[in-house]
C-alpha cells in the first residue's frame, strides 16, 4: 500500500478530487471472519466507533479478533471527496484516511478499552505515515459518534501523550473529530478483512511500545 505523493500534502476542499454521487462498487453482505453484515442498520444496543491508524488492512484485524467487536469494514474517511476509490485515495487528492469502522457491544467491551487498543496498535507521532507507508491517507484519526466518545477520545490523547512524554517520544499528531462531518466511504471489496483473505499479505501496524494507562479514556459515565 503506498502513497503517489512523493511530499504528502492535504489538499484543500477546492484542490481536491469530486468524486461522484454513487459508488463504483458493491460492499460484500457478510464479514468473512465474524459472518455478520457489514453495514447497517446494526442491532440495538450496538455503538459505532471509527479509527485510523495507518494501513486499514492491519488495523481492522486488530478490531475483529476484539472481544466484543460485532463487526468492522474498512473504508475511507476524513476528507472531501464522494464515493472514492482506493486509487483515487492513494492518489493524495481525496483528503482521506484510510479508516476502520468498528461496530461493538458495549456490554461486552468499552470504547475506552476499544481507544487504548488503538493507541497501543500505532505510533500517533508520525504525521503523514506509519513506518514504510508515507502518504496524507495513513495519518492518525478519531472520529467520534457521540459527545461521550468525543470527550473520551480527547482524554484519551491527553493522557498517552504524557506518557509518551515521559518515554521520549514526540507530540501525538491524531486528529478527533465527530463523525457526523467526516462521512465514512465503504472501501472496494478485495479491501475488507483483506488478512483474512491473504494470511500472509502485509500488514504495517506496530506500536511505540508504551502502554496507554487503563482509564485514561473513559467516558463521562463509564
Amino acid at each position: 500500500m503506498f502513497s503517489y505523493r512523493r511530499t504528502p500534502e492535504l489538499p484543500t476542499r477546492e484542490e481536491a478530487l469530486t468524486g461522484r454521487a454513487e459508488p463504483l462498487f458493491s460492499v460484500p453482505e457478510r464479514h468473512t471472519v465474524l459472518g455478520r453484515p457489514l453495514t447497517g442498520p446494526y442491532p440495538d444496543g450496538l455503538e459505532v466507533a471509527d479509527f485510523a491508524l495507518g494501513c486499514f488492512w492491519g488495523a481492522e484485524r486488530t478490531f475483529w479478533q476484539t472481544e466484543g467487536v460485532w463487526t468492522t469494514l474498512v473504508g475511507y474517511q476524513g476528507g472531501f471527496t464522494q464515493n472514492p476509490t482506493y486509487e483515487e485515495v492513494c492518489s493524495g487528492r481525496t483528503g482521506h484516511t484510510e479508516a476502520v469502522r468498528v461496530v461493538f457491544d458495549p456490554s461486552v467491551v468499552s470504547y475506552a478499552a476499544l481507544l487504548k487498543r488503538f493507541w497501543e496498535s500505532h505510533d500517533p507521532t508520525q504525521g503523514f505515515r506509519q513506518g514504510n507507508d508515507v502518504g496524507t491517507q495513513y495519518r492518525s484519526a478519531l472520529y467520534t459518534h457521540s459527545p461521550a466518545h468525543q470527550a473520551a477520545a480527547e482524554a484519551s490523547r491527553a493522557g498517552y501523550q504524557r506518557v509518551l512524554t515521559a518515554s521520549g517520544h514526540g507530540e501525538i499528531t491524531t486528529t478527533v473529530l465527530p463523525a457526523a462531518d467526516r462521512p465514512f466511504w465503504p472501501a472496494e471489496a478485495h479491501h475488507q478483512q483483506y488478512l483474512d483473505k491473504n494470511p500472509g499479505g502485509y500488514c504495517g501496524i506496530g506500536g511505540t511500545g508504551v502502554s496507554c494507562p487503563i482509564g485514561v479514556a473513559a467516558a463521562p459515565g463509564e
